[in-house]
C-alpha cells in the first residue's frame, strides 16, 4: 500500500504502524510517531494503517 512518510510517498507491505517502522528500517530506534497528524505512543503502534495515511517519524538529534 502507499502511504506518505514524512511528506514523501512510500510503498510498504506492512499493515500496522509497528510493522511499517520495522520495514522502513527504524526497528528498535527510539522515535516519535504520528499518523494523520495524531501522535501515536509506542504502546499503541499496533494501529492499522490505510492507503494514503500520512505517517510522520521523528528521531532525536544531538547537537546545539
Amino acid at each position: 500500500m502507499q502511504i506518505m512518510l514524512n511528506g514523501e510517498p512510500r510503498d510498504i507491505a506492512a499493515t500496522t504502524l509497528a510493522a511499517a517502522l520495522d520495514e522502513l528500517g527504524y526497528g528498535e530506534a527510539r522515535v516519535a510517531t504520528a499518523v494523520n497528524e495524531t501522535f501515536v505512543p509506542a504502546p499503541l503502534r499496533d494501529r492499522l494503517l490505510a492507503p494514503g495515511d500520512r505517517v510522520e517519524v521523528l528521531t532525536p538529534r544531538q547537537g546545539g
